[in-house]
């Protein structure tokens, strides 16, 4: 009998720990777009994208006229000026699609800039979270921005303008 009772009060407190988790929320992007580091980090790379842009669409276009021009003349090439011109337009193009996959692919220039810029701004809010979740007894803080199957989330469980306070941004 003393087991049961002991038992069932075991199960009682470990219940009651389980429910008195505190939980809280924080939208990560409202938080960015309150970083004046990261708007400046986000226009450079708006800057650079662009400039990559460029470059990749003047290839593609210096390729394009290189094949109007072989178009307008074939006829009056010899089949050796014919495949010396061809080759030539097939390896621009190469080259070009060289340079789009140097700038745009997933480990590519623009990737490894991106990560440059954010990644600091990134992990000082995930340490900011951290260190409030610590200090709260917060045993889990969701995501609004990355998460996408919650439905619904009383406000006064957002604490995205206390961790811009961890962060030394006053609103």
């Amino acid at each position: 009998m003393k087991k049961i009772i002991l038992i069932s009060l075991g199960l009682m407190m470990l219940s009651s720990l389980v429910f008195a988790q505190k939980y809280a929320c924080v939208d990560t992007e409202y938080i960015l777009g309150k970083i004046p580091n990261y708007k400046s980090a986000q226009e450079q790379m708006e800057k650079i994208s662009a400039q990559y842009q460029k470059e990749v669409e003047d290839g593609y276009r210096n390729v394009d006229e290189m094949y109007k021009s072989y178009q307008a003349e074939k006829a009056l090439l010899t089949d050796a000026m014919k495949k010396k011109r061809e080759d030539e337009i097939i390896a621009k193009e190469k080259t070009v699609k060289a340079l789009q996959q140097k700038y745009f692919a997933p480990d590519g220039e623009l990737a490894k800039k991106r990560e440059e810029l954010m990644k600091p701004i990134q992990e000082r809010i995930f340490n900011a979270i951290k260190n409030f979740a610590d200090d709260g007894g917060y045993a889990t803080i969701f995501d609004l921005t990355n998460n996408s199957s919650m439905i619904y989330v009383n406000s006064r469980y957002d604490v995205s303008d206390k961790i811009l306070e961890k962060l030394g941004y006053k609103q």
